[in-house]
């Protein structure tokens, strides 16, 4: 019985999507035609395209977001450490303003970022786009690593330390190794976060930078069904593929024997 629930939820999540894997090869689909015409992939032509561009953007739009989740990590780690294992004054007013970006939406507060990075000469660039991409993602790597710092807890790094290890070391062999399964969730979110933003990279970059969702959402708007389904799907794709990446990594973290010695 548990294993028909499981398959029905399953279905009823997927089950939205076949339509959207059906329209990339629909060449014809109007009332009151119960079946469509299919045809050429129309959609999938054009995305791989010279003309269209959209292989580069996409290809692009991968390297932005890896660099945004590798920045948000050097800068989530030790802020998470810290919060985990310091005493300090005005450590609760820093978790909470470093979850702002969580509880305020973007939008509200991006258009006075946009002022600011026009006077600094941010705006209508990748630094720009790279520096707003990190806001909406550090709450949620801050807060994955705060959790897997407080679950390995400082003991284990104190007695590297007590043994002669120096700093990197400890970090290296030691820490890092620990939270390992807190850094792949968080290297995911935060890529998939930074993959995903269409506003505020219109905003900031202001046209100049184009990134993948800013060549997928205007086709959905405009109701273009097949293009729009053929980057959506793409789309899917795309971040179906960093799941599957960060759970194969996850269960081989696991998996290593390493890991128990």
């Amino acid at each position: 019985m548990k294993d028909f629930f499981s398959k029905l939820i399953i279905f009823i999540i997927l089950l939205p999507l076949i339509p959207l894997m059906l329209w990339p090869f629909i060449a014809s689909w109007r009332w009151p035609q119960l079946i469509p015409l299919f045809g050429e992939a129309r959609g999938f032509k054009h995305f791989f395209s010279a003309g269209s561009n959209s292989v580069n953007i996409l290809l692009f739009s991968v390297f932005l977001s890896i660099v945004v989740t590798i920045i948000t990590l050097a800068i989530a780690l030790p802020a998470a450490k810290a919060i985990a294992f310091y005493s300090f004054r005005g450590k609760n007013m820093i978790k909470t303003i470093i979850l702002l970006p969580v509880i305020v939406p973007m939008v509200a507060v991006s258009m006075g970022i946009h002022v600011s990075f026009i006077y600094l000469g941010l705006a209508n660039n990748c630094i720009g786009v790279i520096l707003i991409h990190l806001i909406p993602g550090l709450p949620y790597a801050v807060r994955i690593l705060l959790n897997s710092f407080l679950l390995i807890g400082d003991d284990i790094a104190t007695q590297g330390k007590n043994l002669g290890a120096n700093s990197l070391q400890v970090l290296w062999h030691i820490t890092l190794p620990l939270i390992m399964p807190g850094v792949i969730a968080a290297s995911t979110m935060v890529y998939i976060i930074s993959f995903s933003q269409y506003f505020i990279t219109f905003l900031i970059g202001g046209g100049r930078v184009v990134t993948f969702s800013m060549l997928m959402f205007p086709l959905i708007e405009r109701g273009e069904r097949v293009l729009a389904s053929t980057y959506s799907v793409v789309f899917l794709a795309s971040i179906l593929l960093v799941v599957i990446v960060g759970d194969k990594a996850m269960k081989g973290f696991f998996s290593d024997s390493n890991f128990l010695v």
